[in-house]
């Protein structure tokens, strides 16, 4: 089974930006789609990012609606990591995110396209 570990959580005020990094313990999962997720306090998993790698070097990707426009994903199959790259973070954004990987190689687009994921890294937005 794959490893999946974060890092970049931390806490940050309101308006700054943090950058999330999953390294992926197997070479072979570099090929499937991959994502973010979070859990807010008291709240359900929520979607956040998924992103496939296409060709030789693209990549298509989903954000959901309430990070769109602020957060980035992008992904570096070398490194067998992914990357979310959050900007403008407001106090809601403060939960636990967590890097998945998807079934297969299709574009995650829900919470049900994940099938595993990592320990989570804590992000807190202070107002």
């Amino acid at each position: 089974q794959v490893q999946l570990a974060e890092s970049g959580g931390g806490l940050v005020q309101a308006g700054g930006s943090l950058r999330l990094s999953c390294a992926a313990s197997e070479r072979t999962f570099s090929s499937y789609g991959m994502g973010w997720f979070r859990q807010r306090p008291g709240k359900d998993q929520e979607f956040v990012a998924g992103i496939r790698h296409i060709g030789w070097n693209g990549a298509d990707t989903h954000l959901a609606d309430s990070v769109k426009g602020r957060f980035t994903i992008s992904r570096d199959n070398a490194k067998n990591s992914v990357y979310l790259q959050m900007n403008s973070l407001k106090p809601e954004d403060t939960a636990v995110y967590y890097c998945a990987v998807a079934n297969g190689l299709e574009l995650p687009l829900s919470m049900s396209d994940f099938r595993s994921w990592g320990q989570g890294t804590q992000v807190t937005v202070s107002a």
